[in-house]
């Protein structure tokens, strides 16, 4: 995910993504066993130095991101690093090519196409890093400068992990079986929030510390609006990162906020051997709830659902109806985690609930004026408080697990900490109310200095707190 995803951008055109990747064509050719950490860092696109503006701008980013979500358009162990970012997302770096060229990418586990932004020609419209030349500071991949790099073939069968299975119909110039098919897969057009990539699809090497990945499929975007990086997809999907490892789990551990565009990062650690069934010391574990699979809304298979039973404000239970607790028949309803969200999204009737038992604890005057400017809300004016309080936030899983978020994980301090606002965002609040999909997406706001790990093999999430840093 690149910052806020959702619906597709205005501009530009269908007609002008199609004619630079045609463009693009003519200027191709078409010709691990132990644990990897990476880094893990967060991200920004310039946004406005006003916190209030800021916020604004993280609670529209993740309402986008929300809505994208509830209605989407369509090995070896390692770690590497993460690193957090101004405009709410945590990016890893990641080496592709034959030698290797290493690029941030975003790490999103609510989608499962990897891609990054390629060759000199990439344009990358309404994206904030140079007022004179957006494009100019966007590190880009070189298919040229690769030895290992090949464009996908129409007929190649992992083609049809982003077209479907009867991409190959559409192979008029290739019998199914000819192995010397010069015909391309077709170009993709993904939207995510707020923008849009497009491009063609590549088979190239991975480069992972101590051992190379061969053939590993990866979007080559040509024209994108409004993403500050390319994609990490950690999502269920064929085409994303842990599925073409075979990773047996990964897990991340997201730094505080208050690191956003520093040097500093945590890790992602990629888990290619783990074939016990024992849990890691010190975890609560929830099982992942069975993602629905619905006509036309392939993204909901994509996203890993968990089986959320309640919510506290203070120890007192929020009833909230179990009808938006389990995803229903039409693939609506539900808990999912999301690494590329900002602020957890809750549905309206959801939102009211939690949001009137935090006001209900809260003995402050509210704070309308700093709603209206953020988006966020409630909010309360506590100066002159020598010792404020606020009501303990807890979310009760399937299974036992218990995420008790630690105050810097649900509320914002603003004005000199004169004011403070719930971190949590819903619909027709900053923006207009969209239906369908999840009833609650986890954000990444909420898991700050949580370590978080992702059984794939056993098929549960596992979680505790843990400074990052």
């Amino acid at each position: 995910m690149p910052p806020p995803l959702s619906s597709p951008a205005p501009s530009p055109s269908l007609p002008c993504f199609l004619s630079l990747l045609s463009l693009f064509f003519s200027l191709v050719s078409s010709s691990p066993n132990s644990p990897i950490t990476l880094s893990l860092s967060a991200s920004k696109p310039s946004p406005p130095p006003d916190p209030y503006r800021n916020l604004r701008h993280l609670v529209s980013a993740s309402l986008i991101r929300a809505r994208h979500l509830k209605n989407p358009k369509n090995t070896p162990t390692s770690t590497t690093p993460l690193f957090t970012h101004s405009y709410g997302a945590y990016s890893i770096p990641l080496s592709f090519g034959t030698p290797p060229q290493t690029l941030p990418l975003i790490m999103d586990t609510g989608s499962d196409l990897v891609w990054f932004p390629c060759t000199h020609r990439y344009v990358c419209r309404n994206c904030s890093f140079s007022t004179s030349n957006p494009s100019s500071n966007i590190p880009s991949f070189i298919p040229k400068s690769s030895s290992s790099s090949k464009v996908l073939s129409c007929v190649n069968p992992k083609c049809g992990w982003i077209h479907g299975s009867k991409v190959q119909s559409r192979c008029r110039d290739c019998e199914p079986t000819s192995p010397n098919c010069t015909q391309i897969c077709p170009p993709y057009i993904i939207f995510y929030g707020s923008g849009i990539t497009g491009g063609i699809m590549l088979s190239e090497t991975l480069d992972l510390p101590g051992k190379g990945i061969p053939d590993f499929i990866v979007g080559c975007s040509v024209l994108s609006t409004r993403q500050p990086a390319g994609i990490s997809g950690f999502g269920r999907g064929p085409p994303s990162l842990p599925s073409q490892l075979g990773l047996k789990k990964f897990s991340y551990c997201l730094l505080s906020r208050r690191y956003d565009d520093t040097t500093e990062s945590s890790s992602l650690v990629l888990d290619g051997e783990s074939d016990s069934g024992e849990k890691t010391a010190g975890l609560n574990y929830t099982p992942f709830v069975q993602n629905p699979k619905v006509a036309g809304k392939y993204a909901f298979s994509v996203y890993y659902y968990l089986g959320l039973r309640y919510i506290t404000v203070g120890g007192k239970h929020v009833k909230i109806p179990y009808k938006y607790l389990i995803p229903g028949a039409d693939g609506d309803g539900g808990t999912i985690i999301d690494s590329g969200t900002t602020f957890t999204y809750m549905k309206g009737e959801i939102f009211e609930l939690v949001a009137t038992e935090f006001e209900k604890q809260v003995q402050s005057k509210r704070a309308t004026e700093v709603e209206g400017i953020t988006g966020l809300r409630p909010c309360f004016n506590i100066s002159g408080l020598k010792t404020p309080s606020f009501p303990e936030l807890t979310l009760k899983f399937k299974g036992g697990a218990e995420m008790e978020l630690p105050l810097t994980n649900y509320v914002a301090f603003l004005g000199g900490d004169d004011v403070v606002c719930l971190t949590i965002v819903t619909d027709g609040v900053a923006g207009k109310e969209f239906a369908g999909g999840p009833a609650i997406i986890l954000g990444n706001f909420q898991q700050q200095n949580f370590y978080v790990e992702y059984d794939l093999r056993n098929e549960r999430l596992g979680f505790r707190r843990q400074s990052c840093k």
